[in-house]
């Protein structure tokens, strides 16, 4: 039996997937069983000949985990879009707006990480944090300076998530302030350039993903020297872009106005829009720019509940999955104010509603300017926050199938201050709608990166 050999641990439980968009697997009463590469070596049904043979050598082996009842296993939450240096602010400036956030707040706070002793104490509380939520895989706009942004992916390493990190790029004096912005379009490249192969070597010793990505801020704050050289380290590279794209009226304008091309049409013309590409936001855009992100296979990192508070408008995530597009899920710290995926899926749901029927309560339902047909639901959500996730960064991962590494999270209905409940009248089904909507941190009591047990703090 080749998985006494190949196998650390075989998990029996019932987990929840999703398979697409629209449908998700109820994996009922099955066994996981996952290698020492951290693996799934196989997924056994109950109805499968081997499953009592497998069920009891793993279990003399010592090597079974049963989950109780009213626990279910997940896969890990993949989010694409998170600012690690804002965590400190979380929750705080959000009545101001975007100029005030990021000038009178904001830059001022990630400049504060050239101290590597409070960038260590926040990385590490950031990091903790989001594997708490069940966060696995993380994708990080780190900081200008590269000190910092080094200390961010030693602790990922260490703490034993995935993680994809970018030395923030923005050197345009007339859109960043002198005391902080990159000296010169030369030295932010050398800047790139040296972290792209720090964190290449960080990987080749680590068990999990520890990626570099090439990450302008957004084109406002970057000359067009230093775009057209990021775009030339990352097809040097092959390294992940990350950037925002048509996040609210002015960025849209100001891009049109200095390229005369879209967003979009900018970030192609720099080499920018590649198919390791993920651009935050995206809601301005046109049908012909969404076109642009399928043909070249770039993805959206959709950020609901920051778009409420700055980008002024809702992304139509339904008719971009209609489109083909890839979409991921998330938090979009500190403009997004939660480090629960669970949150950023409930504000996902309820952004689509308020899009489809419009929110002008003294006009008309048919004059409301509402989207007709723009409605997602659980199971679109579920969706980006995992497969969705896991298709930006290619990754084999989000889903509890052969080959995919496992990554993981018990979630315990009876957990201590659980609001969720699990009653006769509830299928399995229901329990996953559930989860979704009422799900929190404290609902985790187990989870694992690449096969391998994290501590939650």
């Amino acid at each position: 039996m080749t998985f006494l050999t190949n196998c650390s641990s075989v998990i029996r439980g019932t987990a929840f997937h999703s398979t697409g968009p629209n449908s998700f697997d109820i994996l009922e009463d099955h066994l996981f069983l996952v290698d020492e590469a951290g693996v799934l070596d196989d997924v056994i049904s109950p109805k499968d000949d081997r499953y009592d043979n497998i069920l009891r050598r793993s279990e003399d082996a010592g090597s079974l985990q049963r989950l109780k009842s009213q626990q279910y296993l997940l896969p890990g939450f993949i989010d694409t879009h998170v600012h690690a240096p804002q965590w400190a602010q979380v929750g705080k400036a959000l009545d101001a707006d975007l100029p005030v956030w990021l000038n009178d707040y904001t830059f001022p706070l990630e400049a504060a990480y050239k101290n590597t002793d409070f960038a260590e104490t926040i990385y590490k509380d950031l990091v903790q944090t989001l594997l708490a939520n069940g966060t696995t895989t993380a994708q990080y706009f780190g900081s200008v300076h590269n000190e910092p942004n080094k200390v961010l992916a030693e602790i990922c390493a260490s703490e034993g998530q995935h993680a994809y990190i970018g030395k923030v790029v923005m050197d345009l004096p007339s859109q960043c302030p002198d005391y902080y912005r990159d000296s010169s379009p030369q030295a932010a490249l050398n800047a790139t350039e040296d972290f792209l192969t720090y964190c290449r070597n960080l990987n080749s010793r680590t068990r999990q993903d520890i990626v570099g990505v090439v990450t302008p801020r957004f084109i406002p704050t970057c000359s067009d020297e230093v775009l057209y050289g990021l775009g030339d380290l990352a097809r040097h590279y092959d390294a992940p872009v990350q950037s925002h794209c048509s996040e609210g009226d002015w960025e849209h304008a100001h891009v049109l106005e200095r390229t005369g091309l879209s967003d979009t049409q900018a970030h192609l013309k720099y080499g920018l829009l590649t198919n390791k590409t993920t651009l935050a936001h995206s809601v301005y855009l046109s049908d012909s720019d969404a076109e642009l992100y399928k043909e070249h296979g770039a993805a959206i990192a959709h950020s609901p509940l920051s778009n409420i508070l700055f980008a002024g408008a809702v992304c139509p995530v339904k008719r971009r999955l209609e489109q083909g597009l890839s979409i991921s899920l998330a938090t979009d710290i500190s403009a997004g104010y939660t480090p629960s995926m669970f949150d950023s899926m409930r504000q996902a749901i309820l952004s689509s509603r308020l899009l489809s029927t419009g929110t002008d309560f003294s006009k008309s339902p048919i004059e409301r300017g509402g989207i007709p047909a723009s409605v997602i639901d659980f199971r679109q959500a579920f969706y980006m926050a995992t497969v969705g996730g896991a298709t930006a960064l290619h990754v084999n991962a989000g889903q509890f199938r052969k080959g995919c590494r496992f990554d993981a999270f018990v979630f315990d209905c009876l957990a201590s201050q659980s609001q969720t409940r699990q009653y006769d009248t509830d299928s399995l089904a229901d329990m996953l709608q559930k989860i979704i909507f009422t799900g929190q941190r404290q609902n985790i009591t187990a989870l694992w990166v690449s096969g391998r047990p994290v501590s939650l703090h």
